[in-house]
């Protein structure tokens, strides 16, 4: 255990503080310089961080700092993002003209010494290594001390003027040679930020951690245990064969963003790798390649795919688990490796070439290629929500805030049949994938526009000539039943304003709209928004990323309206843009007729003909439909289960006064551990294809409620706790909230807000049963949305 520390030093640093002047440290303490703090975990005192430390920077400080919106980019996640410090730059940073150098992590650097150079400040001492030093001239121990030394008021809500949760807010990322005057003019703004204080315990612990120079490790040893699958696994992705090659860039650039893992026990969580390419081959230490993209020239000669351990804390935000198993080696070796495969030359890294999954990966077929994503379909859609675009509306604000996704069979023939017009269409179906990361976007985005119009016309004759041999095969047919036992057939996305969640299933009431994917489309959101989206880009290529995704919407609402009849197609697409800007109007109407092919479906009546449709392909995928995310009875309690069909039925109303996420515990005296349940709101619009503005296109009388079982989103924006005899009062008080006042006096009631004593301890309530409830998606949920109300 760390020696407690003293109380003599702890007086000399109350008296002291105050007579270490600004940019004196030098003269009081020695230069900076990096120490060295990252050891093996056998080494007792950074065993110890591992044991006492490392569990209270997981349960108070991760939940803000993760991931590149982490404050000053400080990602007390691991042991390198601790000392690797903070900087002024920003990763999300929708105005910059030019790139900016990227700074991930265990990639873009390999030594602290490193990242000083490119900037980084610490927020450890790296002067003099004494327990004053330490203390005194370390930015951690200052902003911890700050929370405890200032005066709490003790207001419900914090005072708006004093506290900024605003995501791009002004942030002040600085040394330990600045930190007293940002201490002097913000008292308040101790860490946790904005939320309470840690324990006396927590505190004590970190202190004497501090003292004693902060030793750390990285825990390994479930990693190292694994040491025969690796060299397994790795020995399977760098066979020689040029097939085997292309078969793993192509495994590569799919799986970047995962965390890997192996094992077949859902109620064991194991541990996480990641595949990177690096330099050196299996069996010899991993040298990361680092490029911006994962698809960029790796200037080596051959490059090997490589099972790197995941050392970080594992966030909600960016975890997305993939199992590597027997079976799925065996699906793969069929997908990519028989003999109807051929390469005879493998793809170079010139942009227009690597960019464009068509042309790079031609010699492997569409169909392996589409069995391959399809297989965990909700992986690579979690990729558009948790890869690199990580947050921000200008990425999300094109899509809905509720609908459910479809695909199209990989065994109809025109899936089938689509190999050779896709590399015909290769170039027209360039993305702002094959750019730099400097665009200019108006250029760019003619350029694309004018692409995709050929690659639609292009898509519509080829069509025609399908069905001029047979016209009744545009059926449900079209649509993949997950082969009768894969629940990925039918997916529901849900959008929360600048985040966004994928689930199995068709979750909630009828949406308003849907798509249908099939293998060209999801292929190109994937580059769009994970291979090729550079979250350091500039403005340019921000806004081209986001307006490219425009046409791709639209062309998954286009494949599901062509199953609804000919008549009302154009009159339902219409209903999904009213009000939008007038080049998308345009698009919409100027679809030539014979893109509206008349569909084989047989429907009964007069309608409602969209309605019927839902019906007849949940109809057709039931056996595969997941029910994980369904509430009813007698699963749930009467009291549960008649909560969420009440709240799910409202429209508008005290809805818009909601967050996004909310995340309620129920208590039961007959239970032992609290029950979790997920509220999600849904915004209405009249179009989403603003870029900006979206308040203008809200249609808040028309917002609508989904109550899930469990956690749903990794940004709660509000925490509420009931007792589950109570829940039909809370809906009877809620739906009379008709203003922020009224939303506040049921806060009073109901939440635990973040000023609440009881906080922590319902955090770490609910971090547990997560945990114990979903050992393999579960992970530290991010506070940063959480509401000051």
């Amino acid at each position: 255990m760390f020696r407690r520390f003293s109380i003599f030093w702890g007086l000399l640093l109350v008296v002291g503080c105050s007579s270490v002047i600004v940019n004196q440290f030098d003269q009081h303490f020695g230069e900076a310089s990096v120490q060295t703090r990252v050891f093996s975990e056998s080494h007792p005192p950074a065993a110890e961080f591992l044991a006492e430390v490392k569990p209270i920077l997981d349960q108070r400080c991760v939940m803000c700092h993760a991931c590149y919106d982490a404050p000053c980019q400080l990602k007390l996640t691991s042991a390198a993002g601790i000392d690797r410090g903070v900087t002024t730059e920003r990763v999300y940073n929708a105005s910059r003209v030019t790139a900016a150098p990227t700074t991930r992590l265990y990639t873009d650097a390999k030594s602290t010494q490193m990242w000083r150079q490119k900037g980084f400040n610490p927020v450890l001492n790296e002067r003099i290594q004494s327990e004053q030093a330490n203390l005194e001239a370390g930015v951690m121990y200052q902003a911890l001390k700050q929370k405890r030394d200032y005066l709490d008021p003790g207001n419900e809500i914090l005072d708006p003027e004093a506290f900024d949760f605003a995501l791009d807010r002004a942030q002040q990322c600085v040394g330990i040679e600045g930190y007293a005057k940002v201490q002097a003019s913000h008292p308040e703004w101790g860490m946790p930020y904005g939320l309470p204080a840690i324990s006396d315990a927590e505190f004590d612990t970190l202190t004497a951690w501090l003292a004693s120079g902060a030793p750390m490790a990285d825990d390994l040893s479930a990693h190292n245990q694994l040491a025969e699958q690796v060299a397994y696994w790795e020995a399977f992705l760098n066979g020689d064969s040029l097939k085997q090659q292309l078969m793993a860039r192509y495994i590569y650039e799919h799986l970047f963003i995962t965390h890997l893992y192996f094992g077949d026990d859902p109620n064991t969580r194991p541990a996480f790798f990641k595949l990177v390419r690096s330099r050196t081959a299996p069996g010899t230490p991993i040298d990361e390649i680092a490029t911006r993209r994962p698809y960029d020239d790796p200037d080596v000669s051959r490059v090997y795919y490589r099972l790197a351990p995941e050392r970080e804390t594992i966030v909600v935000k960016t975890h997305i688990p993939y199992r590597l198993d027997k079976a799925r080696q065996q699906r793969w070796t069929e997908w990519f490796l028989g003999d109807d495969t051929k390469v005879d030359s493998l793809p170079s890294y010139e942009p227009r070439v690597a960019g464009n999954p068509f042309v790079a990966f031609q010699d492997l077929t569409v169909n392996g290629r589409y069995r391959f994503m399809l297989d965990d379909a909700e992986t690579f859609i979690m990729g558009f929500m948790k890869g690199p675009v990580c947050r921000g509306q200008v990425a999300l604000n094109v899509i809905q805030d509720h609908f459910w996704v479809y695909f199209a069979n990989p065994d109809n023939r025109y899936e089938q049949e689509q190999a050779e017009f896709l590399v015909e269409q290769s170039d027209h179906l360039r993305m702002p994938s094959v750019e730099q990361s400097n665009v200019l976007p108006i250029s760019a985005w003619l350029n694309y526009s004018k692409r995709h119009r050929k690659f639609m016309d292009a898509s519509i004759d080829h069509v025609n000539q399908w069905l001029s041999k047979d016209s009744s095969i545009l059926n449900l047919d079209l649509l993949w039943d997950g082969d009768g036992v894969n629940q990925n057939a039918a997916l529901t996305i849900f959008r929360h304003f600048d985040s966004a969640s994928v689930v199995k299933g068709t979750v909630g009431r009828q949406p308003k709209t849907a798509w249908v994917i099939d293998y060209s489309l999801f292929e190109r959101i994937h580059y769009l928004l994970v291979a090729g989206f550079d979250p350091y880009g500039n403005l340019g290529h921000q806004l081209v990323t986001r307006l490219y995704m425009d046409f791709l919407r639209m062309e998954g609402e286009g494949s599901f309206a062509s199953f609804l009849p000919a008549e009302m197609r154009y009159d339902e697409l219409r209903s999904w843009y009213i009000g939008a800007d007038k080049n998308i109007i345009e698009f919409v109407e100027s679809r030539p007729q014979e893109a509206f092919f008349k569909s084989a479906v047989e429907y009964s009546g007069d309608g409602p003909y969209k309605q019927q449709l839902f019906d007849m392909i949940g109809e057709k995928l039931a056996p595969v439909l997941s029910q994980k995310h369904q509430i009813s009875w007698p699963q749930y309690s009467r009291e549960v289960t008649d909560f969420a069909i009440q709240v799910g039925a409202w429209r508008g109303g005290s809805i818009k006064l909601l967050p996004q996420v909310v995340f309620i515990q129920v208590d039961d005296l007959e239970k032992e551990e609290p029950e979790y349940y997920t509220l999600l709101r849904h915004n209405a619009h009249t179009n989403i294809s603003s870029l900006f503005l979206e308040d203008n296109n809200r249609l808040p009388d028309q917002d609508t409620i989904s109550v899930l079982p469990g956690l749903v989103g990794a940004y709660p924006g509000a925490f509420w706790q009931v007792e589950k005899s109570e829940l039909k009062q809370l809906q009877q008080t809620l739906v009379q909230v008709h203003n922020e006042q009224g939303y506040q006096a049921f806060m009073k009631r109901y939440g635990i807000r973040r000023t609440n004593n009881e906080f922590w301890p319902f955090s770490d309530r609910l971090h547990q049963v997560y945990l114990q409830a979903e050992p393999l998606e579960s992970g530290v949920l991010d506070y940063s949305r959480l509401e000051n109300r």
